[in-house]
C-alpha cells in the first residue's frame, strides 16, 4: 500500500511540474502577484527571432515568462508588479569567460602594483602596504608589468633587498606568469635553489653564475607559494566575496573561473549553500588533479542554486606573452634563442585531454604561443577523433597568437576561442616587438577566428585585465586604448562589431559554459540576469562604450548591485 502511495506522490510531483509548464507553453499566465513587469526604452535580448523588446516579465523564482511589446505584457499581467525603467536599456547579464575570482579577490586585498611606471613607485607602495603588516608577516602584491617601465627589464631580488632585508617579499606580474622575490623570500623555498636545475613547466632566472636571480617563471613561482604562509579561512572568504561584489557593480552576472581547486569549490559552495553567490561561478578544474578526480569520480558538478557549476577542467600548454614564457615555433623576435616553455609537454596535455574526454569533462587549455596552440590543437584532434563534430565544446583560452594555417582549425575541431580583448590593447605597445611583424597579423585575430565560424567567448582574465567588461567591449569594436590611440585601431581588419561583441559577453559565453538554455539571451523559460545601462550599447560610438553607466545588475530577478549603492541580501 505504502508503495502505490509512493507511486501516486511522484506522478502528482511529476504532474505538478508539467502543468505550468505547459501553460506557459500554450501562452496562460501564472498569479499576476507573483510576475513582476520591467519596462524599458529597448531591450536588447540577443534572441535572434525577437532581437528588441520594450517589456519583460518574470515570476518570483526569476524565471522570464515573455518577451514583447509592453502593452501586450501589461494587458496579460495586468496586476504585476510594475517597474518602469524610463529611458534606460537592457541587456542580458554579462558573462566574463575568463578570469579568476580568487586571484581578484588577493589582489584587491594585497599590494596593488598594477600601473606602476618604475621600481621607485613600486617602493613607495610596498612601503606603504607594510605598515599595514605584522613583523616578519610577507609582504604580496602583484601587477607589475616591466614593459611599463623606462629600462623594460626584468626586476630582481636586489631591488628589493636594501628596502626589505628581513621581511620576504613576493609579487606576480600583471599576467600572474612570472613572480619577483626578494632574498628573505628565496631563503623561504624548501628546495636549496642552488645549482642549474630547472622545474617541470618552468624557469628560475639565473644570472651568469648561476645564481637565482629572483624573477620565476610559470611552475617556477610554485616553490614561492609553496613557501609563503597559507591565508587564514576568513580571510580567504573575504577575499572572495570582495571580488564578486566587484564585479556585480561593473554589470557581470557570471564568470567562468578558470582554475579552481576542490578547497576552493567548496569556498564557493558554502556561500552558495547559504544564498550569499551574487554571481553564477562555472568553475573550472585546476589541472589533473583532485578537482578533475573528483568530476570523474562523482560526476559533473552543479549546486542546487543553479549559480555554482564544475564541468570543465583548465590545461595550460604553454605560459605568457609579456614574461616570453609562452611556446613560439621561432625565437622571440626580441629574444634571439628563447621560444619560451611548454608548461604542460605534449605528452601530459595529450594525458589530461583523454582523461577528461573519458570523464565526459569539458577540456579548457591556456595556449597563447602559435606552438603553443598547434600542440593543443593536435592534442585535441587526435583526443577527440571523430567525436570533433560532436558537442563537445572544448575551449582554447586566451588563442593569442596562432600561425596562419591554424587559425580555421578552430572552427574545424568545433573548438571555442576563448579570448580576452583587453589583452590586446594592453599588449600592442610591445607584441609586435615580441613576435615581429609576419607573426602579428596572426595575433589576437578576432575577425579572422569568427569568419572562419569559430565561436569567440569574451571575456577579460581580470585580476591580469581590469574587472569590467565594458573595457572589453569597447576594445573590442575599436581595437584602441582608453585615449583612442592608435586612430583607426591596432590592425583595424581584427575589429569586432558592438553586437559581436556583446554577444561574446552574453549568449556565446553562456555557450561556452553549456548554460544557454538558462541565460546569455532574455528569452521566457530563462532565468532572469539582466543589466540596466543608462546608454544604449549598440547605439553609442564604440570609444563610448567603455564609459556605459551600470545602474542595476540583476540575477534571478533580483538585484546584485545598484548605482545608488543598495544591494540585495543575496549580495556579499
Amino acid at each position: 500500500m505504502s508503495t502505490l502511495r509512493n507511486a501516486r506522490g511522484m506522478g502528482m510531483r511529476k504532474l505538478a511540474w508539467v502543468v505550468p509548464a505547459m501553460l506557459l507553453a500554450a501562452g496562460q499566465v501564472i498569479a499576476d502577484d507573483r510576475v513582476t513587469l520591467v519596462t524599458a526604452a529597448r531591450i536588447h535580448t540577443m534572441d535572434v527571432a525577437k532581437p528588441v523588446a520594450s517589456a519583460m516579465a518574470y515570476d518570483k523564482d526569476g524565471r522570464i515568462l515573455a518577451v514583447g511589446d509592453v502593452d501586450a505584457l501589461a494587458k496579460r499581467y495586468p496586476q504585476a508588479r510594475r517597474q518602469d525603467l524610463g529611458k534606460a536599456t537592457l541587456v542580458p547579464g554579462l558573462i566574463d569567460a575568463h578570469a579568476h575570482v580568487g586571484g581578484l579577490g588577493l589582489a584587491m586585498i594585497t599590494a596593488d602594483l598594477v600601473g606602476t611606471r618604475d621600481k621607485v613607485e613600486i617602493l613607495q607602495r610596498l612601503r606603504t602596504h607594510a605598515k599595514t603588516l605584522k613583523p616578519g608577516e610577507w609582504l604580496i602584491g602583484g601587477g607589475w608589468d616591466q614593459n611599463d617601465w623606462p629600462e623594460k627589464v626584468f626586476p630582481s631580488a636586489a631591488d628589493l633587498d636594501a628596502a626589505f632585508p628581513d621581511r620576504p617579499v613576493w609579487l606576480s606580474r600583471v599576467d600572474g606568469h612570472a613572480g619577483w622575490a626578494n632574498s628573505a623570500a628565496m631563503r623561504a623555498v624548501r628546495r636549496s635553489l642552488a645549482g642549474a636545475w630547472q622545474p617541470d613547466g618552468g624557469r628560475i632566472d639565473r644570472d651568469a653564475a648561476g645564481e637565482p636571480t629572483g624573477l620565476f617563471i610559470d611552475n617556477a613561482m610554485l616553490l614561492l607559494e609553496q613557501a609563503r604562509p597559507p591565508m587564514s579561512e576568513t580571510t580567504i572568504e573575504h577575499a572572495l566575496r570582495t571580488a564578486m561584489r566587484a564585479a556585480a557593480s561593473q554589470g557581470l552576472t557570471g564568470v567562468h573561473d578558470a582554475g579552481v581547486s576542490l578547497a576552493e569549490l567548496r569556498r564557493f559552495q558554502r556561500l552558495a549553500d547559504r544564498g550569499q553567490l551574487p554571481l553564477r561561478i562555472t568553475a573550472m578544474a585546476d589541472g589533473d588533479g583532485e578537482a578533475l578526480e573528483s568530476l570523474c569520480r562523482n560526476g559533473l558538478y552543479r549546486h542546487a542554486s543553479g549559480r555554482l557549476q564544475m564541468r570543465a577542467v583548465k590545461l595550460y600548454a604553454d605560459g605568457a606573452l609579456g614574461s616570453r614564457g609562452a611556446a613560439m615555433l621561432e625565437d622571440y623576435s626580441d629574444d634571439h634563442g628563447n621560444r619560451g616553455l611548454m608548461v604542460m609537454s605534449p605528452a601530459q596535455l595529450a594525458a589530461a585531454t583523454a582523461k577528461a574526454k573519458r570523464c565526459g569533462v569539458q577540456a579548457a587549455t591556456h595556449a597563447i604561443g602559435d606552438r603553443g596552440n598547434r600542440e593543443t590543437l593536435d592534442v585535441y584532434a587526435k583526443a577527440l577523433g571523430a567525436d570533433a563534430a560532436g558537442d563537445h565544446r572544448w575551449r582554447i583560452e586566451h588563442a593569442q597568437v596562432l600561425a596562419p594555417q591554424d587559425l580555421p582549425r578552430l572552427a574545424g575541431l568545433h573548438v571555442i576561442a576563448s579570448m580576452q580583448p583587453t589583452h590586446a590593447t594592453s599588449d600592442m605597445p610591445w607584441a609586435q616587438d615580441r613576435v615581429g611583424p609576419e607573426r602579428i597579423v596572426g595575433a589576437y585575430a578576432w575577425r579572422q577566428l569568427r569568419d572562419s565560424g569559430a565561436r569567440l567567448a569574451l571575456g577579460s582574465d581580470f585580476p591580469v585585465e581590469r574587472v569590467d567588461p565594458r573595457l572589453g567591449l569597447a576594445s573590442a569594436v575599436t581595437r584602441a586604448d582608453a585615449d583612442g590611440l592608435p586612430v583607426g585601431g591596432w590592425y583595424p581588419n581584427e575589429k569586432l562589431t558592438a553586437y559581436e561583441a556583446l554577444r561574446g559577453f552574453t549568449l556565446d559565453a553562456a555557450h561556452a559554459g553549456f548554460a544557454e538554455a538558462e541565460v546569455g539571451s532574455l528569452q521566457a523559460g530563462k532565468r532572469a540576469d539582466f543589466l540596466v545601462l543608462a546608454e544604449d550599447p549598440l547605439a553609442v560610438p564604440g570609444e563610448a562604450l567603455r564609459a556605459l553607466r551600470v545602474l542595476a545588475t540583476y540575477v534571478d530577478g533580483e538585484p546584485v548591485y545598484e548605482a545608488t549603492g543598495k544591494a540585495s541580501a543575496a549580495a556579499p
